[in-house]
């Protein structure tokens, strides 16, 4: 008998502030531009804590969706409401994802961002890029998980391809990348030092417009997961 039940699955209060906030942007209550209450009045307001808050803005903030600003608040960003809709629900997905299709179209996308990054970057690329690579090193340093930190710089490279599809990709399968990620166990804390490391040399060679190196580099950071997916 039991094994005709199907588990049921509990919503995490953080998925449920992601729906709230995609539900008030869509129906247009909150415009591009417009600022959300602070974390403060969310939290009472919702009935959850604080940190439930801040870890839905952060990660709708590295898709894209909400723009923190020092010393001015969270904003929502000028993103078209059907992007929106189908973005979070990648965010939101409970579905299994075919993992070795997924690892197979992220080193595609990585290798094009990292060679396209390299010929046609700006400063302020390469300033987004050094602070996203920043908060993963600090991250580490403090003994915390880092993997969204890590995806991050990612997007960063995909955003300085200057390429608006590739970037649009890369963010639709983050989030099954970073949920992957997770319930497989793929990334530890052993190869940290050398991942830093990695992360460095790409940065330098997009830096110094080598797509040739930029390649190369982003080739010997995907090794591990490209020996991951064979053996998987």
């Amino acid at each position: 008998m039991l094994e005709n039940l199907n588990r049921i699955e509990l919503d995490n209060p953080v998925d449920l502030i992601i729906s709230q906030i995609r539900d008030l942007i869509s129906s247009g209550k909150i415009k591009p531009g417009e600022k959300l209450p602070p974390e403060r009045k969310l939290a009472e307001h919702l009935g959850v804590s604080r940190n439930q808050v801040r870890e839905a803005i952060n990660k709708l903030q590295i898709y894209g969706i909400l723009k923190v600003l020092p010393q001015s608040g969270t904003i929502v960003n000028g993103i078209g409401i059907v992007a929106i809709e189908g973005l979070i629900t990648d965010i939101l997905r409970i579905e299994k994802t075919d993992f070795t299709s997924l690892i197979d179209t992220r080193v595609l996308l990585e290798r094009e961002a990292a060679r396209l990054a390299a010929i046609n970057r700006d400063s302020d690329n390469l300033v987004q890029m050094s602070k996203a690579l920043d908060h993963y090193e600090k991250k580490l340093s403090a003994g915390q998980p880092a993997m969204e930190e890590d995806l991050l710089f990612h997007i960063k490279i995909s955003e300085a391809s200057n390429n608006s599809v590739l970037k649009s990709l890369m963010m639709i399968i983050t989030p099954d990348i970073l949920k992957s990620f997770t319930n497989l166990k793929v990334c530890n804390d052993i190869n940290n030092k050398r991942t830093i490391e990695e992360h460095r040399t790409i940065l330098e060679m997009i830096s110094d417009k080598n797509p040739d190196g930029a390649i190369k580099a982003m080739d010997a950071h995907l090794r591990d997961i490209i020996e991951f997916k064979a053996n998987y």
